[in-house]
């Protein structure tokens, strides 16, 4: 029997005016993909490759410049509102309302989609026990880790029965554990209820998973396949771009003792202890919620220790942290720049804010340009460059006072494989020309480029070493660090209880 195919779009293409070069932007050319029933399928590229704009389209959001798109045996041009009654969507920024509870918030979705009552009981409940949330109901949504947030964002979009399910990167910024667990979710589904799953992911482990991988790049259909072949695909065999030789000093420029940080009875940090290098790439790993980002602000400067010793570049930072600060160039999680404001000017505004005279900003406004490529956007808009040239600004910016220590969290969050390997390569150039870097990633391959790297968890440091001697401590069967971390989460969630 032929398989039938829940979407087929066929020569779409999509077109939008920028009004900043006031020109037509093609964001999908004369594509033509189908989508299998029951299935689980994949969506992977690089940023301002298209990937949201198609799924947008499929879901009536938008409508294609020329081509023909059909959804459930529908035409979505022709009749949207028929296709949007039976699917589910959730979108990169899922609208979860903090100050409503997790049910609340299942309800209130419930409520928009008219999904009866006497429906929701057992709903909910398969949905609660599948996400693991049954113990949370009450919990108000703000107060869920990064993780939860997710999953509880998943349970919304399913309150009601769809026919097919369209995910736009729904895991980035959570943790392994939490991926592992939202994909087994997703896996279920599709075994349970046959139900279709499109979704798009920065993470080729999770493309592994599906039973057919779309690669998008620069509006057009690259590879549409198995995912056997994909790995070899987007990675050439022997490739070593990250092993740079370098030296890492004796000098000890980051020390922490006995780091405690408490909000009123909650400890999130308890107890941590340990050093970093001068010329370092250290790696800060936990789990949301485990305490690495409440660590993190402290090691800049933004949150104060309730008790410990803290020093940076040999200051005291509970006794000097502006001092401490001029050390340091921070890259925020979120982009954290003015969107409003074109590259020049924002970085004009930094270099100000960091009391560079007008002749080194002008020097150093160039070098930092050449350097993460963005000569030809300095007159573009903060706001509407893609995902990797985000991220290069903010690395540019955070880099015009040519700081010692440069701390990134989470920086490649959110963006594509291919521009995670590029930010890498200038990290580790960064590195090489003596700078120590401090990390937080929830990308494990990304932690085999730290020299060194740290595992927290429930506020505990749990394992600190080389890549290597991580994967040894986690046991003789692991073969990578996402096996790695969630071994070693996992020991230690065991010994507690």
């Amino acid at each position: 029997m032929c398989e039938r195919n829940v979407i087929t779009a066929t020569n779409i293409s999509k077109s939008f005016y920028d009004k900043a070069s006031k020109k037509e932007i093609v964001a999908l050319e004369n594509i033509n993909i189908t989508i299998p029933h029951g299935k689980l399928t994949a969506l992977i590229g690089p940023d301002g490759a298209g990937k949201t704009t198609f799924l947008r389209m499929v879901c009536g959001l938008l409508v294609p410049s020329s081509g023909s798109l059909n959804v459930l045996g529908i035409d979505v041009t022709v009749n949207s509102q028929e296709v949007q009654d039976r699917i589910s969507y959730m979108p990169q920024k899922f609208g979860l309302y903090e100050d409503l509870s997790v049910s609340e918030n299942m309800n209130l979705y419930a409520d928009l989609h008219s999904v009866p009552l006497e429906e929701r009981k057992e709903r909910f409940a398969r949905l609660l026990e599948m996400t693991g949330l049954a113990k949370f109901t009450e919990r108000l949504a703000g107060k869920l880790s990064g993780g939860m947030k997710q999953k509880l964002g998943l349970a919304c979009t399913l309150v009601r029965s769809p026919e097919l399910l369209i995910l736009d990167e729904p895991t980035v910024g959570v943790d392994p554990l939490s991926r592992r667990e939202l994909w087994e979710i997703l896996q279920q589904l599709v075994a349970d209820e046959g139900l279709t799953v499109l979704v798009s992911t920065a993470y080729m482990d999770e493309a592994e998973l599906c039973s057919k991988v779309i690669v998008v790049e620069e509006g057009k259909v690259l590879y549409d396949n198995a995912p056997e072949n994909l790995q070899e695909y987007m990675h050439p065999p022997n490739e070593e771009i990250f092993k740079k030789e370098r030296t890492i000093s004796d000098k000890v420029i980051i020390e922490v003792k006995n780091l405690v940080r408490k909000f009123g009875d909650f400890v999130a940090v308890n107890d941590v202890s340990f050093q970093v290098h001068e010329g370092e790439i250290f790696g800060l790993l936990g789990p949301n919620g485990a305490g690495k980002t409440t660590t993190f602000k402290m090691l800049c400067g933004l949150l104060p220790a309730s008790s410990g010793v803290l020093s940076v570049a040999g200051v005291n930072l509970r006794t000097a942290r502006t001092q401490a600060r001029a050390n340091i160039g921070y890259v925020a999680q979120k982009f954290s720049l003015y969107g409003t404001l074109t590259v020049d000017e924002n970085l004009e505004f930094y270099g100000g804010a960091y009391g560079l005279s007008d002749k080194r900003l002008a020097e150093r406004m160039i070098e930092v340009k050449e350097q993460f490529d963005l000569l030809e956007m300095s007159d573009n808009e903060a706001g509407e460059l893609p995902g990797g040239y985000k991220q290069r600004l903010s690395m540019a910016a955070a880099l015009l006072h040519e700081p010692r220590i440069i701390f990134l969290d989470e920086p490649t969050s959110g963006i594509d494989p291919l521009a995670r390997r590029n930010f890498w390569q200038q990290i580790t150039e960064l590195a090489a020309e003596g700078k120590t870097i401090i990390v937080t990633t929830h990308f494990m391959e990304e932690a085999e480029y730290c020299d060194r790297i740290m595992i927290q968890d429930q506020g505990k440091m749990l394992a600190i070493g080389t890549p290597s001697e991580i994967r040894a401590q986690a046991g003789i069967d692991v073969v990578d660090m996402n096996e790695a971390f969630i071994a070693i989460v996992e020991n230690a969630r065991d010994k507690e209880v």
